[in-house]
């Protein structure tokens, strides 16, 4: 999970010559995933990274994101993805990757 908490804003930032803060509200909850896509052949690959990437769509929408432990958030939207810098070849073909789900506070 990503930070959590309060999202607060120096007074200085919002132009108010002043030491002080203003409380904005809750920060918008992020799941991070990493892993790796791994397929026989490169093309394979290819197709898993297509199916990846095809799920990102505009606007966001918001849906249930369940891990591997069957622990379930609901409302969360899948709003970045990021490949590892090289694909491994050996026996079988991989890249590395972090998705990025968000739970908005207001709906996009």
């Amino acid at each position: 999970m990503g930070k959590r908490g309060q999202l607060v804003v120096s007074d200085f930032a919002i132009g108010v010559n002043d030491a002080g803060s203003v409380y904005v509200g809750l920060l918008e909850l992020d799941i991070l995933v990493t892993g790796r896509l791994v397929a026989t052949t490169e093309a394979a690959l290819w197709t898993l990274r297509d199916a990846v990437t095809a799920e990102l769509i505009d606007p966001p929408v918001a849906g249930a994101l369940v891990d591997l432990n069957g622990r379930t958030w609901t409302g969360m939207s899948f709003v970045s993805y990021v490949e590892g810098h090289r694909t491994d070849r050996g026996r079988v073909r991989s890249v590395s990757y972090s998705a990025i789900f968000r739970k908005f506070n207001s709906p996009p």
